[in-house]
C-alpha cells in the first residue's frame, strides 16, 4: 500500500544542516504526492500529538539557519510503555503511516522500540555533530562544528603567540574523538587528546618540552571532553604541576560548536539524506539509516549503526606527531 502521509522530527542535540534535511524531506514527499506532518520537539511531540502540516513554502528560507525549526526536547514519557501507547494513538489519529527520524543513536533506539511495539515504519537520518554513527562517513552537523572550532582556535592562536601561552582547548566528544582529531590536525595542534586513546601526562609534558626546544613560543592542545585524563581544566592543572614554562590558559568551546550557519557540505548532506530517506520509506523499507559512504548515499541497518563502533581514521594518527615538530 502506498503511503499518503508521513511524519518527520528531529531528536537529540541539534546539528547545523538539520533544517536542510527537513526541507528535503518535505519537498521530496510532496513531489511524490505524499503529505508531511512536522512533529515538534522530537518524541515529546510524538506523545503530545504536537503535529503541523508542512507544505513547500513552510520550509522556504531555512537552508541557512542553524538548529532545527522543529525543535528538540527530551521525553521521559516516551520511555514508558504508557507514553509510547499514547504516541501511537496520536500518530494513528493523525493518519501518519511512517516516520523519518533525524538524530543520533538514542533517537534511533527510540524509533526502533516504537516500530517493534506498534509496527510504525521509520527511516533514520544521522544528525549529530559527533560523527560517531557506524554506516556513514559524515553525519549532519559535523563539518560545520569542525569549521566553528577551527575558526575559534585560529583566533586563540593569535593571542597564544603574542603572550607565550599554552592553550588547552576543549571540544565536544564525550565518546568520540572525531571533532578533536580533525580540528587538531586542521589547526596544527601540538597534541590531540582523544577518548579512544590513553592520555599519559608525562608524555604530554615531554612533547611540550620538545616544542620549546624547537623555539616554539606557544602551543595548542586540543582535548576531547571525554578524554580519559579528564577535561581541559583538569589536564591543564596536571601539566602545570610538572611543567610551568608557559602561561597556561583553558578555553572550553561548549555549545558554541552546535550553532551557526551550516556549511555547504552539511547543506548538501542534509538534502541528499532527506531525499533518500523519503524514497526508502515509500519503497517499504524500515529500520535502516541512510548515510554517506565514499560520497555515495547508502543504507545501513539501524542495529548496526547503533551497536557497531565507528573507529577513528587511524591513517590520521601519524600526522599528529609528524606535523607538530
Amino acid at each position: 500500500m502506498t503511503m499518503k502521509k508521513i511524519g518527520v522530527f528531529t531528536s537529540g542535540g541539534d546539528a547545523p544542516g538539520m533544517n536542510a534535511c527537513i526541507r528535503s524531506v518535505v519537498r521530496t514527499a510532496l513531489f511524490h504526492e505524499v503529505e508531511v506532518m512536522g512533529i515538534y520537539e522530537g518524541f515529546n511531540g510524538l506523545v503530545e500529538g504536537d503535529f503541523i502540516p508542512l507544505n513547500s513554502r513552510d520550509v522556504s528560507n531555512i537552508l541557512q539557519r542553524g538548529g532545527t525549526i522543529l525543535r528538540s526536547a527530551r521525553s521521559e514519557s516516551f520511555r514508558t510503555s504508557e507514553g509510547r501507547q499514547q504516541a501511537f494513538e496520536k500518530v494513528k489519529a493523525a493518519g501518519i503511516e511512517g516516520l523519518i527520524v533525524i538524530g543520533g543513536d538514542g533517537s534511533f533506539t527510540g524509533a526502533e522500540i516504537f516500530h517493534r511495539e506498534f509496527g510504525i515504519p521509520y527511516i533514520g537520518v544521522p544528525g549529530t555533530i559527533d560523527n560517531d554513527l557506524f554506516g556513514t562517513d559524515l553525519t549532519i552537523g559535523f563539518d560545520t562544528a569542525c569549521n566553528t572550532v577551527v575558526e575559534a582556535v585560529d583566533k586563540i592562536k593569535d593571542t597564544a603567540a603574542s603572550h607565550n601561552r599554552l592553550f588547552f582547548v576543549e571540544v565536544m566528544g564525550r565518546d568520540s574523538g572525531y571533532i578533536a582529531l580533525n580540528t587538531g590536525i586542521a589547526v596544527g595542534a601540538e597534541e590531540i587528546l582523544l577518548p579512544e586513546t590513553v592520555t599519559d601526562i608525562h608524555d604530554l609534558v615531554n612533547k611540550l618540552k620538545e616544542s620549546r626546544k624547537h623555539k616554539k613560543n606557544s602551543s595548542i592542545v586540543i582535548v576531547a571532553e571525554g578524554d580519559d585524563g579528564g577535561g581541559a581544566l583538569e589536564i591543564a592543572q596536571k601539566v602545570k604541576q610538572h611543567y610551568n614554562e608557559y602561561d597556561t590558559r583553558v578555553t572550553i568551546l561548549g555549545h558554541l560548536q552546535r550553532g551557526g550557519k551550516p556549511s555547504t557540505i552539511d547543506r548538501v548532506l542534509g538534502s541528499r539524506l532527506g531525499h533518500q530517506a523519503v524514497l526508502s520509506l515509500l519503497d517499504g523499507k524500515s529500520d535502516i539509516m541512510v548515510g554517506l559512504q565514499n560520497w555515495e548515499v547508502t543504507e545501513t541497518s539501524v542495529q548496526d549503526s547503533i551497536q557497531r563502533k565507528k573507529p577513528l581514521r587511524s591513517s590520521l594518527f601519524p600526522l599528529i606527531d609528524a606535523l607538530s615538530i
